[in-house]
């Protein structure tokens, strides 16, 4: 059985304290603590809820005990969570961010700011961050903002118009709402050719430096040059 919002604090262990410390039937502990009758039963066995330390709910003001007493006498008797005491106050509605008035000469410079470094972001996503409103986004992105000549972009988390995670967890919500890269535009990362690319005809072999080199006329060169010293050794000899 789901728990509700008329279920006790801690229903496991308010079962535990009802089923050790009062005589209520399973039907009435059950009800009451929002659970099943078999797993008060199992509770009552010792099968669960064994690391449980009971909870008097008399104690922490969620049942009375003339409301235990009457159960007790009347096994048709359903017991009545109290009503607390204490008024746990409504969540505020989130609205606009509010800026000190210290801080608001600098939204226009941190607009321009988000403007120009991350330009994925919608406008109701800048006037989140720094509090701003859609016109002004608009004549500043436009150039017609009153003061745009002397605008300077500034980081809003630098002007502390918002925080570094309020800041990244817009800029990765607009990347996801913007899908991932269209593959055309990315890159085909550099690979290493395969053992057959690599050995096939096409692909060009380096130059052999000796493959053009005529013996003939690498030897004749040489005769002519062992020709030539043997005559000067003769003319040398000659002459002394």
């Amino acid at each position: 059985m789901a728990i509700g919002q008329n279920a006790p604090l801690m229903p496991k262990a308010t079962a535990v304290w009802l089923v050790d410390n009062t005589s209520l039937s399973f039907e009435q502990i059950a009800v009451f603590c929002k659970l099943h009758p078999l797993e008060v039963k199992a509770i009552a066995d010792g099968d669960s809820a064994q690391g449980i330390k009971g909870l008097d709910p008399v104690l922490t003001g969620q049942l009375t005990r003339d409301e235990i007493d009457a159960g007790e006498k009347d096994a048709a008797h359903r017991l009545k969570l109290s009503v607390s005491k204490v008024r746990v106050p409504e969540a505020k509605r989130k609205g606009p961010r509010y800026t000190p008035v210290s801080k608001r000469q600098d939204r226009p410079n941190a607009i321009l700011w988000l403007l120009r470094n991350h330009p994925e972001l919608k406008d109701a996503q800048i006037i989140r961050l720094v509090g701003t409103t859609k016109t002004t986004i608009q004549a500043i992105r436009e150039r017609t903002h009153w003061n745009a000549p002397n605008l300077q972009p500034a980081d809003p988390v630098t002007l502390g118009l918002c925080t570094q995670i309020e800041l990244d967890l817009e800029v990765e919500k607009a990347a996801a709402e913007a899908g991932p890269v269209a593959a055309s535009d990315q890159q085909e990362p550099a690979t290493l050719l395969s053992v057959e690319e690599a050995l096939s005809p096409s692909t060009p072999e380096p130059e052999d430096d000796n493959a053009n080199v005529d013996p003939d006329a690498v030897f004749s060169g040489l005769k002519a040059w062992r020709k030539g010293e043997s005559n000067e050794d003769d003319e040398d000899e000659a002459s002394s």
